[in-house]
C-alpha cells in the first residue's frame, strides 16, 4: 500500500492527503504510477479521454500499461488537480556499440578468417589475377563416386534425399490468468476505469472509452476490438432497453456485447439477457465484478 502525500492546493494553497492507487499489471504484480511531487499540481478545467491515462511500467516484469491519471478533488473549496506523473525513461539496450563493432568488422577490416584481406593481394591459393597456379590436376585420377548418388548427396536423378521430418512437439496447456485485484469503487469512473481493468483481464486488447457518445445516456460506453461493453454506475438496477441497447450495439459491430451495473438487473433484463446471450456482471464497492449469468460464466472461463 502506497503512502499518502500532501497535495497542496494551487486555488486555496490547503494541503490535502492523497494516496497513490495501485493497480494490477498483467503479471499480477502490483503497479502505481510514480509521481512527481516536486512539479506544482495542475488544475483541471477542461477533461479529455486521452489526457486521462497515463503510460506506467511494472518494475516486476517491465511490462507497460496505460491506467487512469491521478487527481485529487480539494476537501476545502473543491478544486480538482491532475498530480504530475515522472514520465517512462528509455532502456539502453547497448545496440549501437555492437553496431558500431559490427560496422569497424565489415567496413574495410579484416575478417577472423582471413578472406577479407585476401582480395588482390596475391595471397590466396592463385595468383594475383585469381588463377590457380602449378599443373591442372587430371579429373581420371579423383575417386569414383557411389553408384546411384549424385554431389552433395544428392541421387542420381537430382531429386533431393529424404530428410525424416521431427515429431511433432506435444501440446501444451495455456496458462492460467493471475487472479484479479479489485480496485475500490468511490465514484463513477471508478466504476468505468474497474470494468476496463476486469476486460483487459479477461484477454481484451485497447479497452478504451470513445470520444463521441452521440446518445445521451447514463451509461458509459467501453470499446475494444471484438468488443461492445456497457457500463451501469447509478444506483439504479439496469432495466430491460438498456440491455436490449447494448445487444443491437454488439449486433452492429459484430462484437460481443457484455453490460456492468452496480446495482444489478431487473427480472426482465436478466431473462432477456440470457435469451440473446449477452454476459452480465455485477460490481460492489470492493470493486470484484460477479457474473450474474451463464454467458457471464463462460466467458470469465473462456476468456476473449
Amino acid at each position: 500500500m502506497a503512502e499518502a502525500v500532501p497535495v497542496r492546493c494551487p486555488a486555496c494553497l490547503r494541503d490535502n492527503g492523497y494516496t497513490a492507487p495501485v493497480f494490477p499489471c498483467a503479471c499480477g504484480s502490483p503497479v502505481h504510477p510514480p509521481l512527481d511531487l516536486a512539479a506544482p499540481p495542475v488544475p483541471l478545467t477542461h477533461r479529455t479521454w486521452s489526457d486521462s491515462w497515463v503510460a506506467v511500467r511494472c518494475t516486476a516484469c517491465g511490462r507497460e500499461s496505460e491506467w487512469p491519471q491521478p487527481e485529487l478533488g480539494c476537501g476545502s473549496c473543491g478544486t480538482v488537480v491532475r498530480i504530475p506523473v515522472h514520465p517512462l525513461e528509455g532502456v539502453d539496450s547497448g545496440d549501437g556499440d555492437e553496431d558500431e563493432a559490427a560496422r569497424g568488422q565489415g567496413g574495410g577490416g579484416v575478417r577472423r578468417d582471413g578472406a577479407g584481406a585476401g582480395r588482390g593481394a596475391g595471397t590466396g591459393p592463385g595468383g594475383p589475377d585469381g588463377r590457380r597456379s602449378g599443373p591442372r590436376p587430371d579429373p581420371r585420377d579423383a575417386e569414383p563416386e557411389p553408384r546411384g548418388a549424385g554431389s552433395a548427396g544428392r541421387p542420381a536423378d537430382g531429386q533431393p534425399a529424404h530428410v525424416p521430418l521431427p515429431p511433432p512437439l506435444p501440446p501444451t496447456a495455456p496458462l492460467p490468468r493471475p487472479a484479479f485485484r479489485p480496485v475500490t469503487i468511490r465514484t463513477a469512473r471508478d466504476a468505468v476505469a474497474t470494468a476496463a481493468l476486469y476486460l483487459r483481464w479477461l484477454g481484451f486488447q485497447d479497452v478504451r472509452q470513445p470520444d463521441a457518445r452521440p446518445i445521451p445516456s447514463a451509461a458509459v460506453d467501453l470499446r475494444a476490438p471484438g468488443l461492445v461493453a456497457q457500463v451501469d454506475p447509478t444506483t439504479a438496477p439496469a432495466g430491460l432497453r438498456a440491455v436490449e441497447c447494448v445487444w443491437l450495439n454488439g449486433l452492429t459491430a459484430s462484437a460481443t456485447s457484455v453490460y456492468f451495473a452496480l446495482a444489478g438487473y431487473t427480472e426482465d433484463a436478466r431473462t432477456r439477457a440470457d435469451d440473446l446471450g449477452i454476459p452480465l456482471f455485477v460490481m460492489d464497492l470492493t470493486g470484484m465484478p460477479q457474473p450474474v449469468n451463464d454467458p457471464a460464466d463462460e466467458l470469465v472461463g473462456s476468456g476473449a
